[in-house]
């Protein structure tokens, strides 16, 4: 008989079988805050249900199995015929369609649409986040392509519809269709500008043959794709359907697929347009201003995703010290434990009451709320963003070893941390845009210190960062040079100030002495003894 040398104690159990919505608190607030009344019970059904859903083990399965099972490029058939497609796990495919059957590529067609979206997208991209780049080039595509009312009127009802067809053939006898973007060439990056595709226009109005390469093709399994080339009069945008009318593949060869650090789930790919029929959207030169609204709705994708991922890894890491005891006790009840855990819920918290405040205004429409979303966007993706990958690296951290191996799931979500902040222009571009939003549309500005002038006399601390943020907005000199400082500046401001209207004392009260008032290290776990950091940490708690 064998002895027993096997026997597990003082291992937390998974964080499976729970709600991933309602264990959020942060998050049902500000779904409680930005819904009208009349569409909060439902609201909370349908993400109760997501999050029951997201939380489930079969759903944790399935994306651990998306990301063990990569994308596969099948350039030809076994007969030599070139097909570029796409093979998917299963895993991936249940995924895609359960956030399409969700909503999350529906926002633009329903009352409070944008709020309950965002919602939806932070719950189910803590299930698996390579499958949310689809969804939101999805989502994108609809303000881009209504520069065009005769196209919108053609693809919008497919692109918003709650019908996910992984089939490959033409968008009219599909009742739902996926969208993705190409826009990054080598030789520019981020330039677009610079790009050297060419657009030859063909007898047909509006319609065009491509030529060139795209370096980044994001979604290359997509129906049809947003791209900029060069016409005749200036970078424009088109619509390239990957199948056409009469049931032909589209020329859209993928030469490759990208082998990335994270996102393993997810095909991104490099594409050649030889010849390449496309449809114009908008107008020829005004490209960039076409499909800037695309832009814009991704970049929000950003911070929503980036405020994901840091709330289960936060979620991660106190289920994990909740039940993990040594030296004496439970890790969560130590001191020193308890204050890193307190300082990334903060972090994770002001991610997500900033995110859903921006899809808030989405929703409002108001041109107000547009001039606001236009600093508060480039502002916040700078910033949330750049956040995710500390509160990825510490929350595994808390989990020791455990937190070091594949089968925790942490190591997904480390890998997974840096891509919303490359994403859609990375720091530079986002700051660079930020600047031009100072410079050339002063109404943006006055958007935004009218919504943090709202918290004004609440906090001490808050009024200080304010006058200093006029101070250094007042100084023009060498500004490019600090436009990070500054950038900042700006996001961390407009979290205090919505945290403090918005987040329990508690909560405000330690993020005003840290973040704006000094009273912080330079690493995660730094925060002044003093405060109440147990209510931090049980707030952020997940219910399992």
């Amino acid at each position: 008989m064998a002895a027993s040398t096997h026997t597990v104690t003082n291992q937390a159990p998974p964080l499976v079988g729970y709600d991933v919505f309602a264990a959020d608190r942060a998050l049902g607030e500000a779904v409680g805050r930005h819904l009208d009344p009349e569409l909060l019970q439902e609201a909370r059904e349908e993400l109760s249900a997501l999050g029951r859903t997201t939380g489930s083990a079969q759903v944790q399965e399935w994306g651990a199995l998306a990301n063990e099972n990569p994308p596969r490029l099948r350039s030809h058939d076994r007969y030599g015929n070139r097909i570029d497609e796409v093979d998917f796990h299963p895993s991936w495919h249940r995924l895609l369609g359960k956030g399409v059957s969700a909503g999350l590529t529906s926002a633009w067609t329903r009352p409070g649409g944008h709020v309950r979206r965002a919602a939806g997208f932070v719950v189910w991209t803590q299930a698996e986040a390579g499958h949310g780049c689809p969804l939101s080039m999805t989502h994108a595509a609809v303000p881009a392509l209504r520069a065009d009312p005769a196209l919108a009127a053609e693809w919008v009802p497919r692109l918003t519809a709650t019908v996910y067809d992984q089939e490959l053939r033409p968008a009219a006898q599909k009742a739902g269709v996926l969208f993705g973007m190409g826009m990054t060439e080598k030789q520019g990056g981020s330039d677009v500008r610079a790009n050297t595709t060419q657009a030859r226009p063909l007898a047909e109005d509006g319609t065009y043959a491509l030529t060139g390469h795209k370096w980044f093709c994001s979604a290359p399994m997509s129906d049809g794709f947003l791209v900029l080339a060069q016409a005749p009069g200036g970078l424009t945008c088109f619509l390239v359907p990957r199948v056409l009318e009469d049931g032909t593949r589209n020329v859209f060869r993928i030469q490759r697929l990208k082998e990335k650090l994270g996102n393993r789930s997810n095909a991104s790919g490099e594409v050649e347009f030889d010849g390449t029929w496309a449809r114009r959207v908008g107008d020829e030169g005004r490209g960039v201003r076409t499909i800037i609204g695309m832009v814009a709705a991704t970049r929000l994708d950003c911070v929503l995703g980036s405020a994901a991922l840091m709330r289960q890894a936060v979620a991660q890491a106190i289920h994990h010290c909740t039940y993990r005891e040594a030296f004496g006790g439970r890790l969560v009840d130590k001191p020193l434990m308890r204050n890193v855990l307190a300082d990334l819920a903060l972090e994770s918290e002001a991610a997500t009451t900033l995110a859903m405040r921006l899809a808030a205004a989405y929703d409002d429409g108001s041109e107000q709320e547009r001039a606001f979303l236009r600093l508060a966007v480039p502002a916040a993706k700078y910033w949330v963003t750049k956040r995710c990958t500390p509160v990825a690296v510490e929350a595994l951290e808390c989990l020791g070893g455990n937190g070091y191996v594949e089968e925790s799931g942490m190591p997904r979500l480390l890998r997974e941390s840096p891509l919303n902040s490359i994403w859609e222009g990375a720091g530079n571009v986002q700051a660079l845009d930020v600047l031009r939003a100072l410079q050339r549309e002063p109404g943006a500005l006055d958007a935004y210190l009218r919504e943090v002038g709202r918290a004004r006399g609440a906090d001490h601390r808050l009024d200080g960062a304010i006058k200093d943020l006029l101070t250094e907005l007042a100084d023009l000199d060498g500004i490019e040079a600090r436009a990070r400082r500054l950038v900042e500046r700006i996001a961390l401001v407009l979290q205090g100030s919505l945290l403090v209207r918005y987040a329990p004392p508690e909560v405000a009260d330690l993020f005003c002495a840290s973040r704006l008032g000094g009273d912080w290290g330079t690493g995660f776990g730094t925060l002044p003894h003093s405060l109440d950091l147990a209510t931090v940490v049980e707030r952020a708690r997940p219910m399992a």
